[in-house]
């Protein structure tokens, strides 16, 4: 099937409902209102053995949890408390993830936050940064290297929801703060953030391939009505006109943001998690984008090269204070 823009993810699930079936998945951010809920409650209709939603309000998520068994009564739902803003705290979630005794088949990462005004992680992480890529770095590390440990030849399916504003700002190696926030800009630390997402997919396939993880990242589309816009008014996206330009974007001068539903927006999701053309080895660590593989050449080299991934790598380390034996 080709999929457009307009696809939705009850579309691609459908397509791709024999490698959904009696999977277990972990999303983080599953919150009503949000991307993550609306994967949940999507892929739950064919047949998941579990749904992990581990999300920082454990009230939110028992919503979707809840929303999960009015249209899949007989899929297993466990809600997790994460808090992507605190190292411990993170640590403390893969510790009960881990008591579930459950061997993980695709771990979404898709809680975020876009835009927000100058902040920091309870570890003196710029916000943006920390929240969307460190926490995700070191919890899906854990799992992995648990995992691999335990159940070395079980295919792992990693997806890091990432945005194609990465194209707004590189990893910054030398002040990921913005010099304490003196110099900062919300949509150039968001693009740091989505780089940061972009380039642990490809180190992850980089390090981990040969072992059975897959990895990719992706750009689910501009979508107005989710939770993760609440720092940013319809109007403020204006922002992102004027940077077009003074970035030098000409191909995006002039040109309206054409938003999706949050139905089409999980459509990449669903890709991602789950379609077999992802298997094939030269699409790991690829970027997608309306349900398909983005050729390269269309992506930054901050947001692909393989020396901006390990140097990210060693960064994120030295962050967590851990070293990962991949």
């Amino acid at each position: 099937m080709t999929y457009t823009n307009k696809t939705t993810g009850d579309e691609v699930a459908r397509d791709c409902q024999e490698h959904i079936v009696n999977k277990t998945i972990l999303v983080t951010g599953a919150t009503p209102g949000g991307l993550g809920a609306t994967f949940a409650t999507t892929i739950a209709q064919f047949g998941p053995a579990l749904i992990i939603l581990a999300s920082y309000s454990v009230d939110k998520a028992g919503q979707t949890a809840k929303a999960i068994a009015d249209v899949a009564p007989t899929v297993k739902t466990k809600v997790i408390e994460l808090d992507l803003a605190s190292i411990r705290q993170v640590r403390q979630a893969v510790k009960a993830i881990l008591a579930l005794d459950s061997v993980i088949d695709v771990i979404v990462n898709n809680a975020g936050v876009m835009a927000a005004p100058y902040g920091t992680t309870k570890d003196g992480i710029e916000l943006q940064f920390g929240t969307n890529h460190v926490g995700h770095f070191l919890m899906t590390n854990l799992l992995l290297e648990a995992q691999l440990a335990k159940a070395p030849s079980r295919p792992v399916r990693v997806v890091n929801v990432s945005s194609d504003g990465f194209r707004y700002g590189p990893v910054r190696f030398e002040d990921t703060s913005f010099d304490d926030g003196a110099t900062y800009n919300r949509w150039a630390s968001y693009g740091q953030s989505k780089s940061a997402n972009m380039l642990y997919s490809r180190s992850l396939a980089q390090k981990l391939g040969s072992r059975g993880v897959v990895s990719v990242s992706l750009h689910p589309g501009v979508i107005f009505t989710t939770n993760l816009s609440r720092h940013v008014a319809t109007e403020d996206f204006a922002e992102l006109g004027d940077l077009n330009h003074k970035m030098g974007y000409k191909s995006l001068w002039g040109v309206p943001l054409a938003a999706k539903s949050a139905a089409e927006g999980v459509a990449t999701h669903v890709f991602g998690a789950f379609h077999p053309i992802l298997d094939n080895v030269e699409h790991n660590g690829a970027f997608l984008s309306d349900s398909k593989v983005l050729d390269n050449k269309l992506i930054q080299s901050w947001a692909r090269d393989l020396i901006e991934a390990e140097k990210l790598w060693g960064l994120s380390e030295g962050l967590v204070s851990q070293k990962f034996p991949f």
